[in-house]
């Protein structure tokens, strides 16, 4: 099966936000962001309430990590055989009733903590089809000629959601977690009703029978041949999953700099503050020469930041250290979706884009759990500048593993036909 996307939206205007569906679009994945980065603090600091343990922190990611792992080569194959802007708008939905769940557990005043984890497992179902569907639905509604500026903007605006999502769950949270997780209900709700308003359809027609379990590894296929792509998505999983600071930051803001909810929502913005200002400057200013160098640079940075935070304690400091990782990481994840974006043919993004999404939740919400392990372990001081140290090595190793990530130049070089058949096995 080959999806053909025929976009209501001409190209003719120089601005991304002069076409109807980018715009639609870029609204409804912020809404949707704005209320999974509040509803993440809520969730953190309920959970860690109730618990008062690390360990319960790490679950947290683990549980939403694994519905991803299972499901995530069946995502990606929908979303190339179905209607991308249908499968977002049911997902986001399905979110939107794991909040009202979330809402019920808090009014019971709910003490166990396993239907807070058995709820974040749906959750993690949702996202686990939605990702694939809205990341290979993007690069339809935009000129490949401005795919890059596009991911910046879509990238500025999911930072800009981490700096107000946060801090939009501390204050709700002050009014108890049920406000919380009712206003981040009616978000993705919103989001929904976005996303099904996007005009841009699939239509499916017939091609050449291939066999599902092929088509459901097609993705896997094509990025361990593809070694640009390989390399960086594998250089994010490494380097974050040993790098996930933020996991423990609950324990921070409570045990460490002392600063309560209201200052867990402030630091759980304080990357994207960095990233943001990084993102909107890309996104008028594009990387033109040795984009892959900058990458790896950027990741290294990361690193020294999570360090230094690592062994702060204050509150000033550790908030520069959060802005700064988030700055050095919005350059990976700029240079990282425009690589696997443009060089992955419009027949092949639905199921790369499952595997990239694989690799990010397994750096995210893996990478939450490693955090979690290793600060009942170590503590968790020690668990932060391990995970530093790590992202350092994994950069220097990735140097040598991947030289073709060095010689990447103008990501525009990347760019692959809009469509293609299935990749040579």
């Amino acid at each position: 099966m080959e999806a053909i996307v025929k976009p209501h939206e001409s190209f003719e205007s120089n601005s991304l936000l002069a076409v109807r569906d980018f715009r639609i679009y870029l609204g409804a994945t912020f809404l949707a962001s704005l209320a999974v980065q509040a509803q993440s603090v809520a969730v953190g600091w309920q959970v860690y309430k109730i618990t008062a343990s690390p360990l319960s922190l790490g679950y947290v990611g683990l549980v939403q990590f694994l519905p991803t792992l299972a499901l995530t080569l069946h995502a990606g194959a929908a979303a190339d055989r179905h209607d991308r802007r249908l499968i977002m708008s049911a997902s986001t939905l399905t979110r939107a009733i794991t909040a009202g769940a979330f809402v019920a557990l808090s009014v019971a005043k709910v003490s166990v903590i396993w239907p807070f984890y058995l709820t974040l497992v749906v959750f993690g179902i949702a996202r686990a089809f939605a990702a694939p569907a809205a990341d290979s639905l993007m690069p339809r509604l935009v000129p490949t000629s401005k795919f890059a500026e596009a991911v910046a903007w879509t990238s500025s605006s999911g930072q800009i959601a981490t700096i107000a999502g946060p801090a939009l769950g501390g204050v709700l949270y002050l009014l108890g977690p049920a406000a919380a997780y009712s206003v981040c209900g009616v978000l993705f709700v919103a989001s929904a009703i976005g996303s099904f308003l996007i005009r841009a359809r699939s239509e499916i027609k017939q091609t050449t029978k291939v066999h599902r379990l092929q088509t459901l590894t097609a993705g896997i296929s094509y990025v361990r041949v593809h070694r640009v792509v390989l390399g960086a998505i594998s250089l994010d999983l490494f380097a974050v999953l040993f790098g996930g600071a933020t996991a423990l930051l609950p324990i921070y803001a409570r045990d460490i700099l002392h600063v309560g909810p209201a200052g867990l929502g402030l630091m759980r913005s304080s990357p994207a503050i960095g990233a943001t200002f990084v993102g909107l400057t890309l996104g008028r200013l594009p990387l033109r020469r040795n984009s892959g160098a900058a990458m790896l640079v950027c990741v290294a940075l990361f690193g020294l930041a999570t360090i230094v935070f690592g062994l702060s304690s204050s509150f000033i400091l550790s908030i520069a250290m959060l802005t700064g990782l988030g700055a050095a990481d919005m350059v990976s994840v700029y240079v990282r979706g425009t690589m696997v974006q443009l060089a992955t043919p419009d027949a092949m993004r639905g199921r790369v884009s499952a595997v990239d999404r694989l690799f990010v939740g397994a750096s995210n919400e893996l990478g939450g759990f490693e955090s979690g392990v290793t600060a009942q372990w170590f503590g968790t001081v020690p668990a932060v500048v391990i995970g530093g140290v790590a992202s350092i090595a994994i950069v220097a190793a990735w140097c040598w593993l991947f030289p073709e990530i060095l010689h990447v130049d103008d990501l525009q070089s990347l760019a692959s036909p809009v469509t293609s058949d299935e990749p040579n096995k």
